[in-house]
C-alpha cells in the first residue's frame, strides 16, 4: 500500500472513531442525562489531576547542576 493511501486509511479510521464516539455520547446523554453528565465531569476531573501530576513529575525541563556545584 503507498504512503497516500495509509494516510487516507488513518484518516477514515481516526474519523470512524470520532463519529462513533460522538454517536455514543449523544445516545447515553439522551437516555442517561444525570449519569451521563456525571461521569463526563468525572472524567474531565481525571484528567485535570492528571495533567497536575504530570507537570509535577515532568523532568525534563530541569538542567544538570554545574560540575563544581552539588545538587540539593
Amino acid at each position: 500500500m503507498t504512503k497516500s493511501g495509509w494516510a487516507h486509511n488513518k484518516f477514515w479510521s481516526l474519523l470512524a472513531i470520532v463519529v462513533g464516539s460522538s454517536a455514543t455520547m449523544l445516545w447515553l446523554f439522551w437516555h442517561y442525562p444525570v449519569s451521563t453528565g456525571l461521569a463526563t465531569l468525572a472524567v474531565l476531573a481525571a484528567f485535570a489531576v492528571l495533567v497536575r501530576l504530570a507537570g509535577a513529575v515532568d523532568t525534563e525541563n530541569l538542567s544538570d547542576p554545574d560540575p563544581g556545584e552539588q545538587g540539593a
